[in-house]
């Protein structure tokens, strides 16, 4: 098993793990030009979005993409984890730790101090396994006003 940052011929896995992650939290997925508008914002060099992959042999079972944020009121940027999905079988082996712990020491190199994600109320497993980082949690409600 290996993690790494995505390279271009990831995007159909990538893409398949985005509409896998979609469903798992019961939502819906639009595959409407995704490998093209994906390709822009992961592999331009001005991009903030960046993407890692967990590769088992030859196939991509995981994935994880994050970014840097400013907050107002901290007065300073963080890094945000858009999402980590793993496949099932591939959860519950440590996997998860070692993408945060990627994800934790990309954010010290950009100078940030914190890491913000979000995840649904009812995936209790994942609410548990950022428990066990030592992660604390905010409740808030995420709202979406389409434009």
């Amino acid at each position: 098993m290996k993690i790494r940052f995505a390279e271009k011929k990831d995007l159909d896995s990538i893409i398949e793990l985005c509409k896998a992650h979609a469903f798992y939290e019961k939502s819906n997925f639009n595959e409407g030009n995704k490998k093209g508008k994906l390709s822009k914002h992961l592999f331009e060099s001005e991009s903030n979005l960046k993407c890692l992959i967990v590769e088992s042999d030859t196939e991509i079972i995981g994935y994880a993409t994050f970014f840097r944020q400013f907050s107002t009121w901290d007065a300073g940027y963080y890094i945000y984890l858009d999402c980590l999905f793993l496949k099932e079988n591939a959860r519950g082996n440590g996997i998860g730790k070692q993408i945060m712990e990627m994800v934790r020491g990309y954010s010290k190199t950009v100078g940030c101090s914190i890491i913000q994600w979000q995840t649904p109320g009812f995936n209790t497993k994942a609410i548990k396994f950022y428990s066990r980082l030592g992660a604390e949690r905010k409740t808030k409600e995420r709202f979406f006003w389409k434009v």
